[in-house]
């Protein structure tokens, strides 16, 4: 296996991650710090709009590769090792617990996405 097939294996088993984190997001022992890298790094992820398109040559994979990895990496070491590990169980019960294709969740998040662009076109073009 080389290193990118490696990188990739890895990258998929923290992917993997996410629907503890969503488990763990919910859980009030959870600090709000960890609450808040937890819902950027979800959103990001159920977000239709990538920082780097896909289609751009090396860049489109790098949120793929590194800025997603780093967010949930992020985001577990400021979970406390027992509510990860709660959660970690809870998804074992219920792996379906959180579908990628949540069109109510992804509609939001692009909501969000063209209101931020509309206010930062607003902002550079309005003086």
């Amino acid at each position: 296996m080389n290193f990118l097939d490696n990188l990739k294996s890895k990258v998929k088993k923290l992917k993997n991650e996410i629907q503890v984190l969503a488990i763990a997001y919910s859980d009030p022992r959870t600090p709000w710090t960890a609450k808040l890298l937890i819902g950027l790094t979800v959103g990001y992820l159920l977000s239709p709009i990538d920082l780097f398109p896909d289609f751009i040559p090396v860049l489109g994979i790098v949120d793929d590769l590194i800025l997603v990895p780093l967010l949930i990496t992020a985001s577990i070491k400021l979970i406390p090792q027992n509510v990860m590990a709660a959660a970690r169980e809870e998804a074992l019960k219920n792996p379906k617990r959180m579908k990628k294709n949540n069109w109510i969740v992804a509609f939001f998040i692009l909501l969000l996405w063209v209101f931020l662009i509309f206010k930062s076109y607003q902002h550079l073009f309005s003086e």
